[in-house]
């Protein structure tokens, strides 16, 4: 059965949101038993092992409260804990439904790569698209919705080989099926190189993973190296 976050995120990639009525809903842990905010507009969902009695002394509410340091400490009750990330979100463009983007192949060419293995850790059925320009990974991630993370090879910085990429990648998701990406706020070039590509914001989010499981902080979410011309410094915070 899938998570009641993912019917959230599907409608908000299609913009419908939920009433900004400044309500906290709680919800399940994730499959994993981790633990993700959300925040939308002037509403927030929340899933969690936490009951609201566990999180009545702290602020928890659709108006930021529960991103504040107090309540994401209370959430994170002993897990390792990621950054606050903005979701980003866009819709495939590959061709027949069947997300196989022209000019973007899947590839093991990238499998030991760090970013690739790292996906793989935190996602499941992850394929890497890519070329020598870098590549693309395409997984099923938070709440079961498809994520997206890029890296651009070291050479080709300053090149506009990064929203290429981005772009090639929409190429290797399903005509009009929504892939999500979070990047950190404070990067503000990898921000514009996914806005440049269609990608749209819905929201932000922190994501709390439980003992055992990798450390969301050590690199979690979308990196642009490269945003035709200028070099961007990497983004450890984002979702890969």
């Amino acid at each position: 059965m899938a998570h009641p976050l993912l019917a959230v995120l599907l409608a908000a990639a299609n913009g419908v949101f939920p009433d900004p009525d400044g309500r906290a809903e709680l919800l399940p842990p994730l499959e994993d038993g981790s633990t993700v905010v959300l925040a939308l507009t002037a509403h927030s969902l929340v899933a969690t092992h936490l009951t609201r009695a566990d999180l009545a002394d702290v602020p928890f509410d659709g108006y930021g409260g529960t991103v504040s340091p107090r309540t994401l400490l209370r959430l994170a009750d002993g897990g390792s804990m990621g950054v606050h990330d903005v979701v980003l979100v866009a819709h495939g463009q590959g061709g027949n439904g069947t997300g196989s983007g022209p000019g973007l192949p899947a590839t093991s060419r990238w499998d030991d790569h760090p970013r690739v293995r790292y996906a793989r850790s935190m996602r499941h059925d992850v394929v890497v698209h890519g070329d020598e320009r870098g590549f693309v990974t395409l997984g099923t991630g938070v709440a079961g919705r498809r994520e997206l993370s890029i890296e651009v090879v070291t050479g080709l910085r300053g090149t506009g080989a990064g929203r290429a990429l981005l772009g090639a990648a929409l190429g290797a998701v399903p005509h009009g099926a929504p892939a999500f990406a979070v990047v950190s706020p404070g990067n503000a070039r990898s921000l514009r190189a996914f806005l440049s590509q269609g990608f749209v914001p819905i929201g932000s989010e922190v994501l709390i993973t439980r003992p055992g499981r990798p450390d969301p902080s050590q690199d979690r979410g979308i990196e642009a190296y490269d945003v035709d011309g200028d070099d961007v410094q990497r983004d450890d915070v984002a979702q890969d």
